[in-house]
């Protein structure tokens, strides 16, 4: 058997891609400042009870003002690429483009020239992502995303970016974590901008995949070169026990979890395993729009963290399956989202992925852990987090040396950062972020990756008190 136990920089082959992912809304702050107006996010968490812990991302890391600083952190890390999204509304304040009667905020537009021109002074590629969750607030009033009308916003948000630093970014991708977004957004509430019915899933479910498509197609029209890619959370499903009652279930949620978003774009259509998919075709769909749902991305990202475990229930409407936590499983290794540590999980969803015949390339764009950190002389030294990067990597060059098609892993994250409807308590960086201070210090995770990444002969079988 393979021993995967020690690795370096080399073991992943010298064009394998190491990077960090962040987002606009998680880390900018800024949020009324230079023409950015609003964004559901911002909505959401001034709402009374959206936040767990009351907190908004108005001021958040503060990136919008630290950028140079903390991309010489980011290169002091030996990270060779930086993954961040583009906030729509700091671009087009009024959610639509002067195409579509809207401002253009050259202010917003220089932030971000700014931001690339710096990544690529320090030798750091930059990789965008166009959206990730921040709807403008004027769209969100217009209908959102159940608004068959937000492909065109979308498309000519794309067209936008696309023109503007296409010259200069040449990895692009459309949509982080469509599932989130769409099922969390319109379906069960518990993310901006919290609208929860069944009727509003269908539209922006079909709506999401449409846009996903035609994205592509705007990158692919105006980036001479790109390298074009979308993004999925994605995790192994088990069966809680070997009933067919909970084989069945686990069969749904794989359908809903893996299947919903990439089996559109590779032109397999929506999963039939979802009997209330087929409402998509009989009363959203228009003439042509199957066909258009297919786009042929050079790579896919998965973004993983954690297996599940479901078993059959009559009391989950639609999907007839609910998810048996870890603790009831009496799991370990939990973190602090209550998600379990179980580094195989990423070797399974790479094999999965891999079986697609339409997916030529695989990056991991996301994968990181939240453990409650403590600062001590100065130091955080971050052991569980760093073994869950370790162990999670062995997976990857596993899955690499077994011969599937998995070129790079950016972590989850950067900087510790708002974390949606969590707030700031869980924290998922590399780099500790003191929210009163804005004070960063490096975390032994950092440390670990900057001396796996430093040495391209290091063995990475580096231990806990790095």
């Amino acid at each position: 058997m393979t021993d995967y136990s020690t690795f370096g920089r080399h073991s992943f082959g010298p064009d394998f891609i190491w990077g960090t992912a962040t987002a606009a809304y998680q880390i900018e702050g800024a949020v009324d400042r230079d023409g950015r107006s609003p964004s559901v996010w911002d909505t959401f968490s001034h709402q009374k009870g959206k936040i767990k812990t009351g907190e908004t991302a108005d001021s958040a890391c503060e990136f919008y003002d630290r950028y140079e600083s903390d991309l010489l952190l980011h290169k002091e890390l030996g990270f060779d690429s930086f993954r961040f999204s583009l906030s729509w509304s700091r671009i087009l304040p009024d959610g639509v483009g002067p195409s579509q009667g809207g401002r253009l905020n050259e202010a917003g537009l220089a932030f971000y020239d700014r931001l690339i021109d710096h990544c690529l002074a320090l030798g750091i590629t930059p990789w965008i992502t166009l959206y990730h969750w921040d709807l403008p607030q004027a769209l969100e009033t217009k209908g959102g995303w159940p608004n068959r009308s937000i492909v065109n916003w979308f498309s000519e948000f794309a067209d936008v970016c696309t023109k503007a630093f296409g010259h200069k970014v040449k990895h692009w991708i459309i949509l982080n974590e469509p599932l989130a977004f769409s099922v969390l957004g319109y379906f069960t509430g518990q993310h901006a901008p919290g609208r929860r019915s069944f009727r509003n899933l269908l539209p922006v479910i079909h709506h999401t995949a449409l846009a996903q498509a035609e994205g592509g197609r705007v990158v692919r029209r105006n980036v001479s070169g790109a390298h074009v890619g979308t993004t999925f959370s994605c995790s192994p499903i088990d069966p809680f026990t070997s009933s067919t009652r909970d084989q069945a279930a686990a069969v749904r949620v794989d359908a809903l979890l893996n299947r919903l978003f990439i089996e559109p774009s590779l032109g397999l259509g929506y999963p039939k395993e979802l009997s209330f998919l087929a409402g998509i075709t009989k009363k959203v769909a228009k003439p042509g729009d199957m066909e258009q749902l297919a786009f042929n991305f050079d790579f896919i990202g998965l973004q993983h963290y954690f297996r599940a475990v479901v078993e059959g229930s009559y009391f989950i409407p639609y999907l007839w399956a609910s998810q048996v936590s870890p603790l009831q499983r009496n799991v370990q290794t939990i973190t602090e989202m209550g998600w379990e540590v179980y580094p195989e999980s990423m070797y399974r969803v790479i094999q999965q992925f891999s079986q697609y015949e339409g997916i030529k390339k695989i990056y991991i764009t996301e994968s990181g852990a939240a453990f409650f950190d403590t600062v001590q002389q100065g130091a955080v030294n971050d052991v569980a987090r760093l073994d869950y990067h370790r162990n999670y990597l062995q997976q990857v060059l596993r899955a690499k040396r077994d011969g599937f098609a998995v070129d790079g892993y950016f972590a989850w994250t950067f900087l510790d950062n708002f974390e949606w409807a969590e707030g700031y308590r869980p924290r998922f960086g590399l780099v500790h972020v003191d929210f009163r201070t804005q004070q960063r210090i490096i975390k032994a995770s950092g440390r670990w990756f900057q001396q796996l990444l430093s040495n391209e002969h290091q063995l990475a079988n580096l231990t806990s008190t790095v």
